[in-house]
């Protein structure tokens, strides 16, 4: 998938970086979603309707599961979308595939408790492109930090969990 060059697309609150994060990955599947990006008032407006949506039994204030993260992309995809939990070092194989092959995989990162979420869109020199919504900035973030729980520039050390579609080449899932 190519690089994608929109103005920068920043989450309009506190709690709308798994909305934010969940429109960017949306637009990197469907075209037709990406088209409404030009828009500023959609995007503004997509978030709180996407936040309402994906957190119907859940508080808004405690941001977007990991579970409606995954649902919001399965929308948009091809394929399903799964979560699973970070390991302590974690080899990152299944997410290194799944970038490589044009999937974005939003990851939740925080620090003692879950927090924030951002998403990694493509693999360079051993590390990934990473989107920060509350920034609207692509930051660059290595294998190393994210398997030390030592990421720098997105707000929080510690990865959480990654959201990947269920269909890869099954060689390196889940590992």
């Amino acid at each position: 998938m190519p690089p994608v060059h929109w103005p920068p697309l920043r989450q309009r609150d506190g709690v709308t970086c798994g909305p934010t994060v969940a429109i960017v990955a949306a637009a990197r599947l469907d075209a037709d979603y990406a088209a409404r990006l030009a828009a500023p008032e959609w995007f503004a407006a997509e978030q709180g309707r996407l936040h309402r949506r994906l957190n119907r039994c859940w508080p808004r204030a405690l941001g977007t599961t990991p579970m409606a993260m995954a649902a919001a992309l399965s929308t948009h995809s091809a394929v399903r979308y799964r979560w699973r939990w970070a390991r302590r070092r974690d080899r990152l194989l299944d997410v290194r595939e799944a970038v490589l092959l044009g999937w974005p995989v939003p990851m939740l990162v925080g620090n003692v408790a879950p927090r924030h979420w951002v998403l990694l869109t493509q693999w360079r020199d051993d590390g990934f492109a990473c989107y920060e919504p509350s920034s609207g900035q692509i930051r660059r973030v290595t294998v190393a930090q994210v398997r030390g729980a030592e990421l720098v520039g997105l707000g929080f050390a510690r990865p959480w969990a990654f959201v990947l579609p269920t269909r890869l080449s099954g060689r390196f899932s889940a590992r």
